[in-house]
C-alpha cells in the first residue's frame, strides 16, 4: 500500500478551508443583505419621490400624471396628483430608511407599484415600440419595477423579525439547493 502524496493530503485541507471561507461569506451576506436591500429601496423611493416635488426634474412625472388622471377618470388633475405622488413615494422611502412602520410602508409601496405598472396597459404605444417585446425607455423604466417588487417582498418577509439564514452544514462539494 502506497502512502498518500502531499497533494492528496492537501486537497481535503484546502477544501475545508475553502468551505470555511464560504461559510463566513455566506453568513455575512445573510446578516447584511436584507438591511442593505431595505435601505437601498428607501434611497430609490425617497430620491424619486423628492424629484417629483420639482416640476420637470422627474422623467416619469408626465406619464405618472396622465396615468393618475386616466385611472381617476379625470377627477384628479396633475396639479394635485404629482405632489401627492411625490409625498407618497417620499413616505415610502422614509419608512424603508428608518425601518419604522414597515407594514404600512410596504402596503403603500404595493399600491404605488400597481399604479406604476398600469401605463404598460393604458399607454402601450408609449411604453412599447413593438408590443409586448420591445419596450421604450419609459417601458423599461416601468418594467424594472418588478425588481423593486421582489426586493419589497424580501423585506416584507422579515417584518416579524426573521431574516436570511445561511445553511449550517455546507460543503463546496455538494451542489447548492435549487
Amino acid at each position: 500500500m502506497s502512502e498518500p502524496s502531499t497533494r492528496e493530503l492537501q486537497t481535503p485541507l484546502v477544501r475545508q478551508r475553502l468551505d470555511r471561507i464560504d461559510q463566513i461569506i455566506t453568513a455575512a451576506l445573510a446578516r447584511a443583505s436584507v438591511p442593505v436591500l431595505r435601505i437601498g429601496l428607501g434611497v430609490v423611493f425617497l430620491w424619486f419621490g423628492a424629484l417629483k416635488f420639482f416640476p420637470g426634474l422627474s422623467p416619469a412625472q408626465d406619464l405618472a400624471a396622465r396615468t393618475i388622471e386616466e385611472l381617476s377618470r379625470g377627477l384628479i388633475a396633475p396639479a394635485v396628483s404629482l405632489p401627492v405622488l411625490a409625498a407618497w413615494e417620499s413616505l415610502i422611502g422614509l419608512g424603508l430608511l428608518t425601518g419604522r412602520f414597515l407594514r404600512v410602508t410596504l402596503l403603500l409601496l404595493a399600491v404605488q407599484m400597481i399604479g406604476t405598472l398600469t401605463p404598460l396597459v393604458l399607454f402601450p404605444a408609449e411604453t412599447f415600440t413593438l408590443f409586448p417585446i420591445a419596450p421604450t425607455l419609459e417601458g423599461q423604466y416601468i418594467i424594472k419595477n418588478v425588481v423593486l417588487i421582489g426586493a419589497a417582498m424580501v423585506v416584507g418577509a422579515t417584518v416579524r423579525g426573521g431574516g436570511l439564514a445561511p445553511e449550517r452544514a455546507t460543503s463546496i462539494d455538494r451542489p447548492a439547493p435549487p
